[in-house]
C-alpha cells in the first residue's frame, strides 16, 4: 500500500515537472559579442519634483510607475533631443511595455520596449512568450541601451518615417500614429499610452530644452557625451586563453586595455577567471 502511494506521488511530481516550463531562458550568440558603455550622468529634469506633486494630489498613483519615472526620465529627454522622438510617448511606451520595469522580460534582460531580434541583431538574447511561443528578445546589459535601441528602431525603419513630421509635443498624434505604424497588435494601445502621458503629466518633460540640458549633461560628464555600443567578432585573433598566474590585470596590460573593458567585453561581474579560460581581448 505504501509502496502505491510513494509511487502515485512520484508520479504527480513527474508529470508537474514536465508541464512546468520557464518563460525567459538566457540564451547568448557565440559568435558575436556587443560592448555596451556604461551610461552617462544625466541631470535631473525636475522628475523628483513632479512626481512629489502628483503623488501629493493623487495618493492613489502607482507607486511603482511613479518610480519608474524618476528613474527613466532624464533618459527619455535625452532621447528626444537626439532623434525628436517625444519623451512622453518614449517614457510612456517604456511604463508600459515593461510593466513599470517589472516585468519578467524587463528584469532578465534590460528590455524595456519588448524590441524582438529582428533580421540583422546579433547580440545577446532571451526567449520569451509573447504573441507566439519562445520569442527571440534582445537582451541589453544597460536599460539605457533599450531605451537608445528603441529610439534607433523608430529613426531607422521606413514606416515610422511620416511620424517625424509631427510636431514633437503632439504627442496624441504621436500614440496614434505609432498604432497606424503597426507598432502594436493591441487596438487600445495609444488609448493606454495617452492615459498614461495625461495622469501622471509627462508631457511636462517635451518642453525641457534641448540646449541647457546638453551643458548640463557635458558639464556633468566632462564634456563625454555617449558612446554608441560596439559590436565585435569572436575569432581566435582576439581570444586569449587564461594561463597559471594570469590577472585580469596582467591579461589587460598584455593587450594594452584597461581592467574594467576586459570584463564588459567578458561579462565579468568581478575579477574571478580560471585557468583555461577562454576571454576576448579586442
Amino acid at each position: 500500500m505504501k509502496f502505491r502511494i510513494l509511487f502515485f506521488l512520484c508520479s504527480i511530481l513527474f508529470f508537474a515537472s514536465c508541464g512546468s516550463k520557464k518563460k525567459v531562458v538566457n540564451k547568448k550568440n557565440p559568435g558575436v559579442v556587443i560592448v555596451e558603455p556604461k551610461p552617462i550622468e544625466l541631470p535631473s529634469v525636475n522628475e523628483v519634483e513632479l512626481t512629489k506633486k502628483l503623488k501629493k494630489k493623487n495618493p492613489s498613483l502607482n507607486k511603482y510607475t511613479l518610480a519608474y519615472i524618476r528613474k527613466y526620465a532624464p533618459i527619455a529627454v535625452k532621447e528626444m533631443h537626439e532623434y525628436k522622438i517625444p519623451a512622453s510617448i518614449t517614457l510612456a511606451q517604456g511604463i508600459l511595455e515593461s510593466g513599470r520595469g517589472r516585468s519578467e522580460l524587463a528584469l532578465k534582460s534590460n528590455n524595456h520596449f519588448g524590441i524582438k531580434c529582428h533580421t540583422g541583431w546579433t547580440g545577446e538574447r532571451v526567449y520569451h512568450d509573447d504573441d507566439k511561443k519562445g520569442e527571440c528578445f534582445r537582451k541589453y546589459v544597460y536599460p539605457e541601451t533599450s531605451y537608445n535601441d528603441h529610439s534607433l528602431f523608430l529613426t531607422q525603419r521606413r514606416r515610422y518615417a511620416f511620424l517625424f513630421d509631427y510636431n514633437i509635443k503632439n504627442y496624441k498624434k504621436w500614440a496614434y500614429g505609432l498604432r497606424k505604424a503597426g507598432y502594436a497588435t493591441d487596438k487600445k494601445y495609444p488609448v493606454k499610452l495617452l492615459k498614461i502621458i495625461k495622469d501622471y503629466k509627462l508631457y511636462e518633460f517635451d518642453d525641457v530644452k534641448k540646449g541647457k540640458y546638453t551643458k548640463e549633461i557635458k558639464k556633468l560628464n566632462e564634456g563625454k557625451t555617449f558612446k554608441k555600443p560596439i559590436v565585435i567578432k569572436k575569432s581566435k585573433e582576439n581570444m586569449y586563453q587564461v594561463r597559471k598566474g594570469d590577472t585580469l590585470y596582467s591579461i589587460s596590460r598584455k593587450f594594452g586595455i584597461t581592467v574594467d573593458f576586459l570584463k564588459k567585453l567578458n561579462g565579468l561581474n568581478d575579477n574571478t577567471i580560471s585557468i583555461g579560460q577562454q576571454l576576448l581581448v579586442k
